[in-house]
């Protein structure tokens, strides 16, 4: 079972999330917050597997909680779900932490799937999300430092052709007939040697300079 916490300021949103949530059979909600403060304190009490985090809250916008949450429990997958898709909501929210972020106007279905890839270690975002990171890196207003693919080891350069494709660790390490921990090794390795500060902006970059097209 999956533990969920719902964060949201809207009493409906909650609702109506808990209502198909609870529907789902691999799927436990362990808490809901109203504001970000509340979901700090609340994710380290039940420490969940993935929390759908709002943004524009009460007290404490999801940023910063998504941000508190990370560095101090980066295990816990964060998916934003927002009625905005803009620039300066959706890089501040992914440099947070957050795996995913995807749009109130989502189907039910489509969020569920969201949130069974979070918890594999993989990361969905909406289209204009995706958009916009794709931008940063066009603009060059994010890391990366110009190197080349021939930077990273053969076994380096495999990992991260399969960060490409949405795989995590443990899809990696089947893939590649390796141990999960080593896959670890090599992706803190890929991150350094691009200055990137997580796999989703690897995966961005990579594609962006056509590295495995």
């Amino acid at each position: 079972m999956m533990k969920l916490v719902l964060v949201d300021d809207h009493p409906m949103v909650l609702k109506g999330l808990r209502l198909f949530l609870q529907m789902q059979e691999d799927m436990e909600i362990v808490g809901e917050a109203s504001n970000g403060q509340e979901a700090i304190t609340l994710v380290r009490t039940v420490q969940p597997d993935v929390v759908l985090m709002d943004l524009m809250m009460p007290v404490m916008d999801g940023i910063e909680a998504t941000r508190q949450i990370h560095e101090s429990l980066p295990e816990v997958k964060i998916i934003v779900l927002t009625s905005f898709a803009d620039q300066d909501h959706v890089i501040p929210a992914i440099r947070a932490g957050a795996v995913g972020y995807q749009l109130k106007e989502i189907e039910a279905d489509e969020l569920a799937e969201t949130i069974r890839a979070a918890y594999r270690g993989m990361t969905q975002l909406h289209p204009k999300a995706a958009g916009l990171l794709v931008n940063q890196f066009v603009t060059g207003e994010t890391n990366g430092n110009g190197v080349s693919v021939e930077s990273l080891t053969p076994r380096e350069q495999d990992v991260l052709k399969e960060i490409t494709t949405g795989k995590s660790n443990k899809e990696i390490a089947a893939e590649l007939v390796i141990a999960e921990k080593t896959v670890k090794t090599h992706v803190s390795s890929i991150l350094a040697k691009l200055a990137l500060s997580d796999r989703t902006q690897a995966a961005v970059y990579a594609m962006k300079k056509g590295w495995f097209t």
